[in-house]
């Protein structure tokens, strides 16, 4: 049984024990961190143990969603408040599932998708970081649990890679170095040939599984 937690006062919290949901489904409609922090800590001191989503209601355009709900439902799931979200907006379904399956994986509660990591740009920059980090985002996009790192250049880029397991650096004009980790394991490759041989590195190491396109998540 699921059961919808609001805006009621704490005093009725205790009702739930006689409810004995499988599911709670936390949607106060403001004051959320702060509502959702007071709810996790009676639900401990009262060792009552239920998953719990954040079923968060918004009204406002996608591009404030995109900042309100990972701060709100992200910083939760971050803290170990809660099992899973909700998000609901006016907005397409398909945007709706992307953003909550983000959210998931920046909590690092679910993977989903490969995750992508690029320093800033700079003039040390070898290369067009944004276009090429768009090339490859395109062709490695379906790998879940790969991290993959687009660095401009070799003199913070090996650094800034924290722990990704693939990395794409720019050595010099024209030319590419592939890491695994922080091992350098191909040098000084032609710009043209780098992207087909990450390729090639993911499937040696294998990272690799052909996309599915017709997968929903």
């Amino acid at each position: 049984t699921a059961v919808w937690i609001g805006d009621e006062d704490p005093s009725e919290w205790p009702l739930l024990r006689d409810l004995a949901p499988s599911v709670l489904l936390f949607a106060p409609s403001e004051d959320r961190i702060h509502k959702a922090r007071k709810f996790f800590e009676w639900l401990k001191r009262e060792n009552v143990q239920v998953p719990v989503l954040h079923a968060f209601h918004y009204v406002c355009p996608k591009e404030d969603l995109l900042i309100q709900f990972p701060a709100e439902a992200g910083s939760l799931l971050c803290d170990g408040l809660g099992d899973g979200v909700l998000c609901e907006a006016v907005a397409p379904l398909h945007f709706l599932r992307e953003l909550s399956f983000g959210v998931l994986q920046a909590a690092r509660m679910r993977s989903s998708k490969t995750e992508f990591i690029s320093c800033p740009s700079c003039g040390r920059t070898l290369f067009d970081l944004q276009e090429v980090s768009r090339q490859i985002e395109a062709r490695t996009q379906h790998l879940p649990g790969v991290k993959i790192a687009v660095m401009g250049c070799i003199v913070n880029g090996p650094g800034e890679m924290a722990d990704a397991d693939f990395g794409y650096v720019g050595s010099q004009p024209g030319k590419i170095d592939l890491y695994v980790g922080r091992e350098c394991v191909e040098k000084n490759i032609d710009f043209a040939d780098a992207e087909d041989r990450l390729v090639a590195l993911i499937k040696a190491h294998g990272r690799w599984v052909e996309a599915d396109n017709t997968k929903v998540l």
